[in-house]
């Protein structure tokens, strides 16, 4: 299946060529924002009418400039050249910006969203229907969707004990969830969704129900060992996530011995296949 997240972004430009970039290093979608200015505005030259609106979010303080870098795009003469590219976030940032007709059917869709995300604040029951359409629109079944529920609120429950022992940064959880999966499964997070061929997708989205048990037991046992032992800070917390992914690496070995045949698949749920597009042409 092709990159569902950049139809999505053409779609939203009504299928305007809105040339985007896949960064590994970030793992962010980038998008070209002279192609944001030509498919919203009726300019004649998006580089100068870009400069222009730049120069003035500069001028008000708008964080958007200063997020907005370069990448190489492939121009329409087949050349790459440097061009300014945004993400998703700052994607939005600037249709907010542009003074048009165009993009008041993006700006609508963009209220309504909030308006939905609020209602969600009241009524957390919303947000979890909207999740369970989603996944029902991707084609998973309802007992896979039960069971992916289910895992969410076991994960909230691993987290709420790390944070009792004093985990308190994004990049802190990120570290001990790589801890548990490179004891059972030889990778990070970040290079099991490589292998799958994943990119902003969920990894457990794409697991098959072994891999998903696997990842399940190593989150329980670290879960109960940090209950029960209690360790402070990172380091004492890692210790314990390693011993829980180890849990898992027994159940693994010992299944593989039986099988015969490893576990860990390389396939995603949806095949995805993502196509890397090689960038022979020199720079100008």
């Amino acid at each position: 299946m092709q990159e569902d997240k950049l139809h999505l972004i053409n779609k939203i430009f009504e299928n305007e060529t809105i040339r985007t970039v896949w960064d590994k290093e970030d793992e962010k979608y980038y998008i070209s924002v002279v192609d944001i200015v030509g498919a919203l505005t009726e300019s004649k030259d998006c580089r100068k009418y870009w400069n222009k609106l730049k120069q003035r979010l500069k001028e008000e303080g708008n964080e958007t400039v200063t997020k907005c870098h370069q990448l190489k795009l492939k121009a329409n003469d087949g050349k790459y050249r440097m061009t300014d590219v945004v993400d998703i976030e700052g994607m939005f940032r600037i249709i907010e910006s542009i003074p048009s007709k165009n993009a008041e059917t993006i700006k609508m869709w963009l209220a309504k969203l909030g308006k939905e995300r609020i209602d969600e604040v009241f009524d957390p029951s919303i947000a979890v229907r909207r999740t369970i359409d989603l996944y029902r629109a991707k084609g998973y079944d309802e007992a896979w969707i039960a069971k992916r529920i289910k895992g969410i609120q076991q994960r909230k429950s691993l987290t709420d004990v790390w944070s009792e022992n004093g985990i308190k940064e994004p990049y802190e959880y990120a570290v001990l969830t790589n801890e548990i999966y490179k004891s059972w499964s030889g990778m990070s997070a970040k290079e099991y969704k490589q292998y799958k061929g994943l990119r902003k997708e969920a990894l457990r989205d794409n697991m098959d129900s072994i891999e998903v048990t696997l990842a399940d037991l190593g989150e329980e046992a670290t879960k109960r060992l940090a209950s029960k032992r209690k360790p402070q800070g990172l380091k004492n917390n890692i210790e314990v996530a390693k011993m829980g992914g180890n849990v898992a690496k027994v159940a693994r070995t010992e299944l593989e011995k039986q099988l015969g045949e490893t576990v860990i698949s390389s396939d995603n749920y949806l095949s995805y296949k993502y196509v890397e597009e090689k960038q022979i042409e020199d720079i100008k």
